[in-house]
């Protein structure tokens, strides 16, 4: 009865297979990199565009009062609040800059990456207008075009700010974690997260489904 029971028996070193091995990649900082830089380009080609061939504070309707196009140049944030202060969104600006840098560094989720890369392109490119812009270096103005009702005025760097914030708020609520609980250092990729159970990863459950 023994011998021919052992066949039927697993080995006991063939662990089992990890469910989606594809959630970490160490190449994730450079993925958020990518779309950091597409954010950028699109929202500087969308004002260079705006501001060739909008007049300034004539509103095109595209859907109604619903949204249109209407060239402003705003000092402030949204909702033209702070417009005397523009130094201080100029500072704010290059803090998220070195936030969303530092997050981006450390995450090895390809969610993460999507989310963290849409805000550190829209950082960017605000803190770039606020310091080449004009009137002056450092208080520069930004482009706005985008005409939602009579609510505000916005460009491509809003929307992906706005986006990459509700996709963040989304990961927290999951549980989805920016890098394996068994990867200890930056240089490591996440093959040992792989293999790890809950007890070991806690977030990689949560992972899994999102």
């Amino acid at each position: 009865m023994t011998e021919q029971s052992e066949p039927d028996r697993k080995p006991e070193s063939d662990p089992e297979p990890s469910r989606h091995p594809s959630r970490w990649t160490a190449a994730a900082p450079w993925i958020a990199v990518a779309i950091a830089i597409a954010v950028i380009a699109a929202d500087q080609l969308t004002k260079l565009w705006a501001e060739q061939s909008l007049e300034l504070g004539v509103r095109t309707r595209l859907l109604g009062d619903l949204l249109g196009l209407q060239l402003v140049y705003n000092p402030g944030a949204a909702f033209s609040l702070g417009t005397g202060s523009t130094w201080v969104f100029t500072i704010l600006a290059g803090v998220g800059v070195v936030v969303a840098a530092w997050f981006v560094w450390r995450t090895r989720s390809r969610a993460w990456a999507i989310c963290l890369g849409l805000l550190l392109g829209g950082a960017i490119t605000h803190f770039l207008d606020r310091l080449l812009r004009k009137p002056a270096f450092g208080q520069g103005h930004v482009v706005d075009f985008i005409a939602y009702a009579h609510w505000f005025i916005g460009n491509v760097a809003d929307i992906a700010i706005v986006v990459g914030a509700v996709l963040a708020v989304l990961l927290v609520v999951r549980g989805v974690p920016l890098r394996p609980a068994s990867d200890a250092g930056p240089a490591n990729d996440a093959g040992p997260a792989n293999d790890a159970g809950p007890a070991d990863n806690p977030g990689h459950e949560a992972s899994d489904r999102f």
